[in-house]
């Protein structure tokens, strides 16, 4: 008998509708979807044994460059996070429906640049 793992990179029941940016940001690969102020970052690769305080920060670029926002609030766990965001006019967001690699440049007071290329 076999049993497959279903739905451990749906998208939460706000989010289903809303078409996800792939984006990878150091070693992890995220699905960011966006909805108003609100985002979901669904952690898509496998990592041993991740906390949220090691992948938080990258999922928070990854939906920060996305979303062209900041994110003011971050819940969730290593696997699925959601924010609350702050878009004022912060970033310049990357287009929807295109996945990205993204590479760290510059970190400074808990924030970084990414440099981000379509795949």
């Amino acid at each position: 008998m076999a049993i497959g793992l279903l739905g451990c990179d749906a998208p939460g029941l706000e989010f289903r509708d809303v078409p996800a940016t792939r984006i990878h940001v150091a070693r992890s690969t995220f699905d960011v979807r966006i909805k108003g102020k609100r985002a979901e970052a669904i952690r898509l690769n496998a990592e041993n044994a991740p906390r949220l305080a090691a992948v938080a920060p990258r999922g928070v670029y990854a939906i920060e460059k996305v979303s062209g926002c900041r994110v003011r609030k971050l819940v969730g766990d290593a696997a699925v996070m959601q924010a609350w965001l702050d878009c004022g006019g912060w970033l310049e967001p990357l287009p929807r429906d295109v996945e990205f690699e993204c590479s760290i440049d510059v970190i400074y007071d808990s924030f970084a640049d990414l440099t981000c290329e379509p795949v």
